[in-house]
C-alpha cells in the first residue's frame, strides 16, 4: 500500500485507474479528473447529458430537438424533448449483427439444480414470439401488462417483449399475496398478465397462479393471464392450477407457432416503459415511472461507466423483478452486450454455501448484493466460503442500506481476498439510480462510496438546504435535476403527490429521505433512513452507528436499534437483535450488547431493553424494515407491509410487546 494510505482498506493499482471505464470517459470529454467533471456536470447539464448520450451510442429512431427543458421548473424536466426510441432497440436490437449475437446472455440456475442457458439470437427470438403472441391478443401501445414472476429466464423474455411493442411492464413482487396484487393492478388497469404456476421455496413448491386467482376477482380490467409450465407435476403437491377458459392461456401453446421476427416499435422517449409501485409509509403505494429512456441511460452510466461493467462481464445480482434492481439486471448486462446469470431460491437453499458457490462455479465477474445478505451467510461456518477461490470476480457494487465494519470487512476479507473493491451505491427506485456511487479510482474505506453521482447535484444539507461541512449528519438531496428520475407518479393529477412526497420538504431540492456525511478524506456514508433517525439526549444518529457496535461483539448476526419515546430523554434506544448460530441468549450476552453500546455511544444511549427474535423484517432485496420494528414497539400502523419476505417475524414482535 502507497505511504500515506493505511487508512484506507482498499486503494486503486495505477493500472485499474488506466484502463477504467470512468478515465476513458473522462478522456473522451476531456476533463482531467472526476472532480472536473462532477462540476462540470451539475454546472453545465445539457452539454453534460448531450455528450454522454452521444458517448453511449443511445440509439434514437427519431432524434431529440432539445436535451433538456426546464421551463416548467426543475421538478418537471424534460429530457429529450421530440425523440423517439425504445427500450428493445438499445438493449436488445443494438447488438444485432455484431459479435454480441451469438454469445451467452442469460444463464439461470434453479433451486432444484437445474440450469439452461441463452444466446442473444435465441433470447431475441423467444422475447419475439412472446411479442407477438401479445399483439395477437390485442395488447398493444399504452396497455399495462403484470409480471408476477420468479427469478426464471421467462421473466426477462416477458419484460422485454411487453416493451417492445410499446406497451408497460408493470413487475410485482413474486412474494405477493393477492391483495397487494389487486391492488397494483387496479391501479395501473392492467390488461392482461404473466405469471407461473408456481415456484420452489425452500424445497416445497408454492403456489404462484392461485394466488393471482384470487386477487383477480378484484381487477376487473384484467382480461388475459399467460402461464408458464414452470413446476410441472411438481404443483400437484402445492395445488392444482385452474386455467379460466378465455382468458389464460399456457406460456408455450400461447408462443406455439409464432414467428422469431418482430418490428419494435418507435415510442416517444417520455412514455412509460416500466411501472414499477414502491411502499410507503403510509396510503397506497407510490407508482414511479421509468420512460423509455431514462432508467437506461442512468443505469448505463452508474452501472457501466462508474462502476465500470462492460461486455466481458458477468453480473449477478440475487433479487426479485419486482424491485428496482430487477430491472437493473435486465438493462446493464443487454445494453453493454455483457452475460446475465439468475437463480431461482434462496441463497442457502438446499445448501448454506449455495451462494458463494454459484458466484464461483458460474464465473460471475459482477456481484451485486445488500449488505443484509452478507450479515446473514456470515453466520455459516467460515469454511463454506474460503472453499471458494473468486478468480473471475473483480468487481462487489453493494446498495440498499448502510454497512457496518464487520460485515463489510468479513467479505472483503473473505470473498474479495483484499483485491477486488465493494463499489457502494446509494438512489432509489424513483431516482432510477444513484445518488452517491462507487468507481475504481478512488481509495475505499469500510462502507463508503467514493463521490456524488454524475449529474445530479447530490449533496448533504441541514434542514434549511444549506451544504453542511465534512462529519456533519444532514439530509441527502439533488440539487439538479436528473435524466433518471421519474417524471412523475402514475395516475398523480397535477403532480400534487409526486411534488409533495419528493420537492416541498426542502423547496427547490429533491429529498431522498437518507441521512448521509462526508468524513475528511471526502468519502460518503449513508447512515440510514431519515425517518429511522435516532434522537437521543438531543443527539441524532442513524441506527447503524449503534448497531455496528453490536456486530462486533460477535454474539449478534443482525440488529435492529430503534428509539422510542421517553419521559426524560425524549427517546430511548431498543436493541432488537438476531443471536449468532450457538450463543445463548441470556442475560449476561443482554448485559454485554448494552455494555457494547454504553461505553462506544455514551451513558445517555444506555439501551432500555435488548430483545431477541428469530429474525428481522425485510424486504425481497434483503432491506430491514425498521420502521415496522418501530412501529409494533410504539402501538403504530406499521403501514404498508405487503413487501415483507417474512410477515410471521412482525407477529413475533406483536406477541412479545404484548407481553
Amino acid at each position: 500500500m502507497e505511504a500515506g494510505m493505511e487508512r484506507f482498506r482498499w486503494v486503486p493499482t495505477q493500472e485499474v485507474r488506466d484502463t477504467a471505464r470512468l478515465t476513458h470517459f473522462m478522456k473522451a470529454l476531456g476533463t482531467p479528473d472526476y472532480a472536473t467533471l462532477l462540476q462540470r456536470s451539475v454546472a453545465e447539464p445539457e452539454w453534460f447529458w448531450a455528450a454522454l448520450l452521444r458517448y453511449i451510442d443511445f440509439r434514437f429512431y427519431t432524434p431529440y430537438e432539445k436535451v433538456l427543458d426546464v421551463s416548467g421548473g426543475i421538478e418537471r424536466a424534460r429530457w429529450c424533448v421530440g425523440a423517439t426510441t425504445n427500450f428493445v432497440l438499445n438493449c436488445l436490437d443494438r447488438h444485432r449483427g455484431t459479435p454480441a449475437w451469438s454469445r451467452t446472455y442469460l444463464v439461470w440456475e434453479g433451486e432444484d439444480g437445474r440450469t439452461c442457458q441463452y444466446t442473444y439470437a435465441e433470447f431475441d427470438a423467444e422475447v419475439c414470439r412472446f411479442a407477438n403472441g401479445l399483439k395477437g391478443i390485442g395488447i398493444g401501445k399504452g396497455d399495462v401488462v403484470g409480471l408476477y414472476m420468479p427469478q426464471v429466464p421467462e421473466t426477462f423474455i416477458a419484460y422485454f417483449a411487453i416493451m417492445k411493442i410499446g406497451a408497460i411492464c408493470m413487475p410485482l413482487f413474486s412474494g405477493f399475496g393477492d391483495a397487494p396484487i389487486a391492488t397494483r393492478l387496479s391501479d395501473g388497469e392492467a390488461k392482461a398478465v404473466v405469471t407461473v404456476d408456481g415456484t420452489w421455496r425452500r424445497g416445497k413448491p408454492g403456489a404462484m397462479k392461485a394466488v393471482l386467482d384470487a386477487a383477480l376477482a378484484h381487477s376487473p380490467t384484467v382480461k388475459h393471464v399467460i402461464v408458464v409450465r414452470h413446476l410441472g407435476e411438481h404443483m400437484e403437491k402445492a395445488g392444482p392450477v385452474t386455467l379460466q377458459p378465455g382468458r389464460d392461456a399456457w406460456w408455450h401453446d400461447f408462443v406455439a407457432g409464432k414467428s422469431a421476427d418482430c418490428a419494435t416499435e418507435p415510442m416517444p422517449v417520455d412514455s412509460p416503459a416500466a411501472l414499477l409501485f414502491t411502499s410507503g409509509t403510509t396510503g397506497k403505494p407510490k407508482g414511479a415511472i421509468y420512460t423509455q429512456m431514462n432508467f437506461i441511460v442512468k443505469s448505463v452510466t452508474d452501472y457501466g461507466i462508474c462502476t465500470d461493467f462492460g461486455p466481458d462481464d458477468r453480473w449477478f445480482f440475487l433479487s426479485d423483478m419486482g424491485w428496482m434492481v430487477g430491472s437493473m439486471c435486465a438493462v446493464v448486462p443487454t445494453y453493454h452486450g455483457g452475460s446475465l446469470f439468475i437463480a431461482e431460491g434462496a441463497p442457502d437453499f438446499p445448501d448454506t454455501d449455495r451462494y458463494w458457490r454459484m458466484v464461483d462455479q458460474h464465473q460471475i465477474t459482477y456481484l451485486g448484493l445488500a449488505p443484509t445478505v452478507v450479515r446473514s451467510l456470515m453466520r455459516n461456518d467460515i469454511a463454506e466460503v474460503q472453499r471458494y477461490r473468486f478468480d473471475k470476480l473483480r468487481i462487489i457494487f453493494s446498495g440498499g442500506e448502510p454497512w457496518s465494519d464487520t460485515p463489510w470487512n468479513w467479505l472483503f476479507d473473505n470473498v474479495c481476498h483484499g483485491r477486488v473493491p465493494i463499489l457502494n451505491g446509494t438512489g432509489g427506485t424513483e431516482v432510477g439510480g444513484c445518488i452517491a456511487v462507487g468507481n475504481l479510482l478512488a481509495p475505499l474505506k469500510p462502507g463508503s462510496i467514493c463521490a456524488a453521482a454524475l449529474g445530479v447535484g447530490a449533496d448533504i444539507v441541514d434542514d434549511g438546504g444549506n451544504s453542511v461541512g465534512p462529519n456533519q449528519v444532514g439530509e441527502l438531496v439533488l440539487r439538479v435535476p436528473s435524466i433518471g428520475l421519474t417524471p412523475g407518479l402514475w395516475k398523480d393529477p397535477g403532480d400534487e403527490r409526486y411534488l409533495e412526497s419528493y420537492w416541498r420538504h426542502i423547496p427547490g431540492m429533491w429529498r431522498q429521505g437518507d441521512w448521509a456525511v462526508r468524513d475528511d478524506d471526502g468519502l460518503w456514508f449513508i447512515l440510514g433512513r431519515s425517518d429511522d433517525t435516532i434522537k437521543i439526549s438531543g443527539k441524532r444518529t442513524g441506527p447503524s452507528e449503534i448497531e455496528g457496535l453490536l456486530l462486533e461483539t460477535g454474539k449478534v448476526s443482525e440488529a435492529a436499534a430503534i428509539a422510542v419515546p421517553d419521559p426524560v430523554k425524549g427517546s430511548t434506544l431498543i436493541l432488537v437483535c438476531v443471536a449468532m448460530p450457538g450463543v445463548a441468549v441470556n442475560d449476561a450476552v443482554r448485559r454485554e450488547l448494552s455494555d457494547a453500546v454504553t461505553n462506544g455511544m455514551g451513558r445517555s444511549y444506555r439501551p432500555k431493553d435488548v430483545v431477541f427474535v428469530s429474525d428481522l423484517p425485510r424486504t425481497r432485496n434483503m432491506k430491514i424494515m425498521r420502521r415496522v420494528v418501530r412501529s409494533v414497539f410504539t402501538g403504530q400502523d406499521p403501514g404498508d407491509i405487503s413487501s415483507l419476505v417474512n410477515p410471521e417475524v412482525v407477529t413475533e414482535l406483536q406477541k412479545f410487546v404484548a407481553g
